[in-house]
């Protein structure tokens, strides 16, 4: 079983959670979070004032898979944030050693 903690930009959150839905990956949790990367935010010009942005707005995406699907949920997650410019986001996947869903006491891969 896998964790996949996935950081996309905002404009593309739908469009994300969409294409995860379609292929039944329904159960996500959302949570907004600022952060930046190796580009360490962005410089902006606003009325003729420049400024930085170091902390940049992104959606972290967490869900649980099984093993055998998790390339599948990888690639979808990629094909639909993917803008090949800078701050596109990152995704991380860690194993998770068991779950277990409260209601019914069920574990492993039937909980998720």
């Amino acid at each position: 079983m896998k964790k996949v903690e996935a950081f996309v930009r905002h404009e593309k959150f739908d469009a994300t959670k969409d294409a995860l839905e379609e292929e039944g990956y329904t159960g996500i949790s959302v949570i907004e979070v600022k952060g930046h990367g190796s580009q360490k935010g962005v410089r902006e010009v606003y009325k003729t004032e420049r400024y930085r942005m170091d902390l940049l707005p992104k959606i972290k995406i967490e869900l649980f898979v099984a093993d055998e699907t998790l390339d599948k949920v990888v690639q979808t997650i990629i094909s639909s944030s993917q803008t090949g410019s800078l701050g596109d986001g990152k995704i991380y996947v860690s194993d998770v050693s068991n779950a277990y869903r409260i209601r019914t006491g069920e574990q492993g891969n039937t909980a998720i």
